[in-house]
């Protein structure tokens, strides 16, 4: 199995891409971290890998906050001795009310918040386990960007404030590979499109098929992922066939350029 014996932290872990990322490294072997901060979720997500056969130590964790994410690294070192992998898979559009309001009408307040929700929590765990990595001599650190970042998408036609978080997430991707290449520790992302999550599913339900057609016509392969399609490139960059792989952002997008 791809990670055996390895730890793995994955934010975000109770629902869409983060969920089905930890389940995939708890199926082939991680003895998985899972942070949440939905105590509910994550006691259901407990309960379905443990029925699988897998290892999970869920925390309730908010990774917005520095104490708690400290916290939370310092137990996992003390546990384990080691941290072999970080998924920050916390981010989203949603939090403001409108998530597409154009550039003259996003509030400074809705401005912040997205780049909090988006970027702090992925700096917070990255700083927080980026020496315990470098002294291992190895570490796998992988990010959640998003096709918006190109200047926006089909879909939702998120806010600048969101567009500019997750262009955001690909240069700080590039920078944290460039300083912790030297120490063997790895940093790559993924830019998801429309991925059927817990979120995002109802939402793509509500469209009308017309829509949804019209849509469907801008993307390749004509669908619309799965978590499951975003866990499993997630997967890849997290498992040692990526030794090689540091500062890259791969478009999983289904072919929507």
């Amino acid at each position: 199995m791809r990670f055996q014996n390895k730890v793995a932290i994955v934010t975000a872990a109770a629902n869409g891409i983060g969920k089905a990322t930890a389940k995939i490294l708890a199926r082939e072997g991680a003895q998985l971290v899972a942070v949440d901060i939905n105590p509910d979720a994550l006691e259901k997500l407990t309960k379905e890998i443990e029925n699988e056969g897998g290892h999970i130590n869920p925390f309730e964790t908010n990774v917005l906050e520095e104490d708690q994410v400290q916290e939370l690294v310092d137990s996992v070192v003390g546990t384990f001795n080691k941290i072999d992998i970080l998924v920050n898979a916390v981010g989203g559009s949603s939090i403001i009310q409108n998530s597409r309001a154009s550039v003259d009408n996003l509030s400074l307040s809705d401005w912040d918040q997205i780049f909090q929700f988006n970027l702090k929590g992925t700096f917070l765990c990255t700083s927080a386990v980026i020496n315990q990595m470098k002294k291992q001599g190895n570490g796998k650190i992988v990010n959640l960007s998003s096709d918006a970042a190109h200047g926006g998408n089909l879909m939702g036609d998120p806010s600048s404030a969101y567009v500019a978080a997750k262009a955001g997430i690909r240069a700080f991707t590039k920078k944290v590979a460039r300083e912790a290449g030297p120490y063997g520790v790895t940093c790559n992302a993924i830019a998801p499109s429309v991925t059927l999550s817990e979120r995002v599913g109802p939402r793509w339900e509500q469209r009308s098929e017309e829509n949804k057609q019209q849509l469907l016509e801008a993307i390749a392969l004509k669908r619309v992922a799965e978590p499951e399609d975003q866990a499993k490139v997630i997967a890849f960059l997290a498992s040692e066939d990526a030794n090689y792989v540091t500062g890259v952002t791969i478009e999983t997008s289904g072919g929507r350029y």
